[in-house]
């Protein structure tokens, strides 16, 4: 009857215990879902901090790139995933913050409720740059030369409903200037009328405006971040003449929905102590990328706010995706 009885309690215990179990975990390789192409930003910066990850788990992480609908594929994957953390997903402000603060967008996932945070990998900040030849070397010169000629002067982006176009938009909001939009496939395309001239201002970021920066064929005129960068300390921040203005590529660790908060502890443990690593700092500059780190807690409350702030400057600008 005891043995019986102490069978039946193990079988109750199996039942209600989580589907990981902590000393074991991880026994296998951990998907990493990033929801960009091969060979990008995002990409790169994944399989940068993924090793690290890993090695600070006990374990491998493998990178698996879901491209299309702007992130809402490789993220709608992730959502939909075992909430055992061995799918985890990169997400950025794009596919949690400003693509779901648009009226028109539809997406497959809810943002808040689908996911699971666990922590805050880094930021991105733009440069504003502009042409060798603008008359303007500060960015209080520029808004006085934007002011006097209004609606004659332009912003490239790389589309509609990108990071790019909100910077611009969020600064034409803060200044009162006002700039016609030019769309591009991509800043890089941008790139070669900026020089000419033939566009007046770009919010680019900073892994694909450095080289140019020293070439000398383009002149940068402000962080977007709210402090300096370490990887500019002597450039000042556009908020040091627009005060409130902060705009960063934000990029963060989410796993699906009711992920078991000792496995989100660990995960998040294991992260910052990864973004500590020498190496992985040192890479992550020369792609313009400052680490982050913090609690799980932490970052959704950054990722909510910055998703009322463009969910703000989309309806008073009145954008959409279209």
């Amino acid at each position: 009857m005891t043995t019986r009885r102490t069978v039946l309690l193990a079988t109750a215990a199996a039942a209600v215990a989580p589907t990981w179990a902590q000393g074991q975990y991880p026994a296998r390789p951990i998907r990493l879902v990033v929801p960009f192409p091969a060979g990008g930003a995002t990409d790169i910066f994944g399989r940068a901090v993924s090793q690290k990850l890993g090695e600070h788990l006990g374990g491998t992480i493998v990178v698996d790139n879901k491209p299309g609908a702007g992130g809402a594929i490789g993220s709608d994957i992730a959502a939909k995933a075992p909430a055992d953390g061995y799918t985890l997903l990169l997400a950025t402000s794009s596919t949690h913050a400003i693509g779901p603060s648009y009226p028109n967008a539809k997406l497959p996932y809810d943002v808040v409720n689908d996911f699971t945070p666990i922590g805050h990998v880094g930021n991105a900040p733009n440069l504003m740059i502009v042409p060798v030849s603008s008359p303007a070397k500060t960015v209080k010169e520029w808004i006085d030369y934007a002011r006097k000629n209004p609606g004659k002067l332009n912003y490239a982006s790389s589309g509609n409903g990108t990071i790019v176009q909100l910077s611009a938009e969020y600064f034409q909001a803060q200044t009162g200037v006002s700039l016609v939009h030019i769309p591009y496939r991509g800043t890089a395309l941008a790139m070669p009328d900026l020089i000419s001239g033939k566009i007046d201002l770009l919010f680019d970021n900073v892994a694909s405006a450095m080289p140019h920066l020293k070439d000398g064929r383009v002149k940068a005129l402000g962080i977007s971040s709210a402090k300096r960068s370490p990887l500019f300390p002597e450039l000042p921040t556009i908020n040091e003449t627009v005060p409130g203005y902060d705009v960063d590529t934000w990029f963060g660790l989410y796993g699906p929905k009711g992920m078991p908060a000792d496995l989100v502890t660990r995960l998040n443990k294991a992260l910052n102590e990864a973004l500590k690593e020498a190496d992985v700092k040192d890479r992550l500059a020369r792609l313009g990328i400052v680490p982050a780190g913090g609690t799980p807690q932490q970052f959704a409350e950054m990722t909510n706010a910055d998703r009322a702030k463009w969910k703000k400057i989309i309806a008073e600008r009145k954008l959409t995706l279209d």
